[in-house]
């Protein structure tokens, strides 16, 4: 493709180069495929995840079970699939608090600067000398362990990084030429934020919350691992890695399998 013929908006020349990127295409199709097996739970899970077969506790992986069952004798690999709405919702909702929270305190604060700017960044300094994981476990403390709390704490803890990419944009846009004729036209600061500055930070941002999703469903698989996260008999992969723990010695198969999703939805989010 010649440099004249070359796309010229954000979205065409995001698809223009994301097509080149091997990797990033590897990445989508396996984020793609998770979303269908999401979305398509019922008709890929060929059990109920919440059938209890007391005759095959711990049955070992079989044409009958892919994956094995658990000590419940419940079908692990049914339980995967309908694990990985619990794992997409998390990492996906959970970044979509944090970017629209860091979006709004990194456009303010690099658009206005002065005490503004000082202020809010010396809270986005105290929140990230605070340790994430630890700062969630303290709340989710207080609070039920239900997927919903789940989301919110991810994301209410996890914005400080977008904070700050989108406040370097803004200190270097905000002296662009369009700028400064958008100002001379007396449009508003909202406007011109929402309008013609932000659009133009949005690059970084987007790579920022691919990465938060990976670290998302992380967050939220050992949460459950540890037993505070999404309750049984509600599948997710964390708890049902947790299972796994108590009885790897005869029943390899549910570690095995429910951390090979996390691996591989985390390589495909963060590709």
């Amino acid at each position: 493709m010649s440099k004249s013929t070359r796309p010229r908006t954000f979205w065409g020349i995001f698809t223009y180069k994301f097509r080149r990127n091997s990797l990033a295409v590897s990445g989508g199709v396996i984020v793609a495929l998770l979303f269908v097996v999401a979305i398509f739970a019922p008709w890929i899970a060929p059990y109920d995840p919440a059938s209890i077969d007391t005759s095959n506790l711990f049955a070992s992986p079989s044409l009958r079970h892919l994956c094995g069952t658990d000590d419940l004798g419940r079908d692990v690999f049914s339980r995967m699939v309908y694990g990985s709405r619990i794992s997409l919702s998390v990492g996906f909702v959970a970044v979509g608090i944090a970017t629209i929270i860091g979006l709004i305190i990194g456009a303010v604060s690099g658009y206005f600067g002065g005490w503004v700017d000082t202020t809010l960044q010396r809270f986005v300094e105290l929140m990230m000398t605070i340790p994430t994981f630890f700062l969630i476990l303290a709340v989710i403390t207080f609070m039920e362990p239900s997927i919903y709390n789940i989301m919110i704490v991810i994301g209410v803890t996890g914005w400080m990084g977008v904070a700050r990419l989108v406040r370097a944009e803004f200190l270097s846009l905000k002296e662009r030429e369009f700028v400064m004729a958008a100002k001379a036209m007396g449009v508003s600061d909202i406007m011109i934020i929402v309008r013609h500055i932000l659009p133009n930070a949005m690059s970084p941002v987007l790579v920022s919350a691919t990465l938060g999703v990976a670290g998302a469903i992380l967050t939220e698989s050992s949460l459950s691992f540890l037993g505070i996260g999404v309750q049984p008999p509600t599948p997710s992969w964390g708890n049902i890695l947790t299972l796994g723990k108590d009885n790897i010695e005869f029943a390899w198969w549910l570690s095995i399998y429910p951390g090979l999703a996390i691996l591989i939805t985390s390589w495909g989010t963060t590709c």
